[in-house]
């Protein structure tokens, strides 16, 4: 509800409209926005324009002013690793990284809190890479006052844990096995290693071993159980992912015990990806593919993995929707339409 007060009066209240200044030559705007809180400090600057009452706005216990909201809502979307040091501004609040990791939105959680209408929350595209400092999302409530009950709504929406989280990555020792009798018998030169080592050290991690295997199930399968024994947390293979029968890689894996095996996803380049885990150690199949595209679904899936998420056959199948990449001829990825 609006009101006239005097200057004394309105400390503490939001005023109910802008708040001209002139300075000729100088300046000419908003010195106060409508929806600003006035402050004790306030009052000479506004004696200085002429003012000696204001235009107020009361809010019932029924109502919030949108920069109460904006608090309230932020901590409501905030998990680990999403936090926010100033103050709102006109009622928005943007949330930022604490610390580098991956960045999570709770889809479905981000889609109730947005069905209530008077409120708002933007945010970046999940599973995206971020720096401690980075803007990840922003809150607000869209009218100057707005229902209580309406952000009291929105916040059940958001649950308890967060809609937004960033997880850092571990780093992880990485064993690198490329299969293949041509490699291994000297017919062509090896292209992968430099290449999967590149996007180990990316992300972090440092590459345990590299070793070259032929197209040999007990050879491959005795070597990935050395990788594991000595210590790798991820391993990563390359070459035999086709249906070829010279391609033994696969069968090599589940003979030393890889299981909860998905093989094949909807992502090009990478249609012939392999995730399983050996154990608790993911073991990643590389195809072709990863030799010459500059980006493969291997970029989508390995932060994902080193933030803790186990992959799914659901997790692969979603990859699809956006999973085409355009193989521009300057790639400029992460910012870009692969992988969102």
């Amino acid at each position: 509800m609006k009101q006239v007060v005097t200057l004394e009066e309105a400390v503490g209240f939001p005023l109910a409209h802008d708040i001209t200044e002139i300075r000729p030559g100088e300046f000419k705007g908003a010195a106060f926005h409508k929806g600003h809180i006035l402050k004790q400090d306030d009052l000479e600057h506004l004696r200085r324009l002429g003012k000696n009452n204001l235009y107020i706005i009361k809010t019932t216990p029924a109502e919030m002013h949108e920069d109460e909201a904006a608090e309230a809502m932020a901590g409501a979307l905030c998990g680990p690793g999403v936090g926010w040091q100033e103050a709102p501004r006109e009622g928005k609040i943007s949330l930022k990284a604490t610390l580098d990791g991956l960045f999570k939105v709770d889809v479905e959680a981000l889609m109730e809190f947005n069905l209530h209408g008077e409120v708002m929350c933007a945010t970046r595209h999940t599973n995206t890479m971020v720096k401690a400092g980075d803007i990840v999302a922003a809150t607000r409530a869209i009218p100057l006052i707005v229902a209580r009950k309406t952000v009291e709504a929105a916040i059940a929406a958001a649950g308890s844990t967060g809609v937004l989280t960033v997880t850092p990555l571990r780093q992880p020792k990485v064993g690198i096995m490329i299969t293949g009798n041509e490699v291994f018998y000297g017919l062509i030169k090896d292209k992968f290693k430099p290449i999967i080592t590149q996007k180990v050290l990316e992300l972090g991690g440092e590459v345990l071993d590299t070793v070259f295997l032929p197209d040999d199930e007990t050879k491959i399968a005795e070597a990935t159980a050395k990788m594991a024994a000595r210590g790798a947390d991820v391993l990563i293979t390359t070459g035999g992912m086709s249906v070829d029968p010279d391609d033994r890689t696969r069968h090599a894996l589940t003979r030393a015990g890889v299981t909860d095996i998905v093989y094949g996803t909807p992502v090009l380049p990478g249609a012939m990806f392999m995730v399983a885990y050996l154990g608790d150690i993911p073991v990643l199949g590389i195809p072709a593919c990863g030799m010459y595209a500059a980006r493969t679904v291997l970029d989508l899936v390995f932060p994902r993995i080193l933030a803790g998420e186990r992959i799914t056959r659901r997790a692969i199948a979603e990859l699809g929707h956006g999973g085409l990449c355009l193989q521009c001829k300057t790639c400029t990825y992460p910012v870009c339409p692969f992988g969102k």
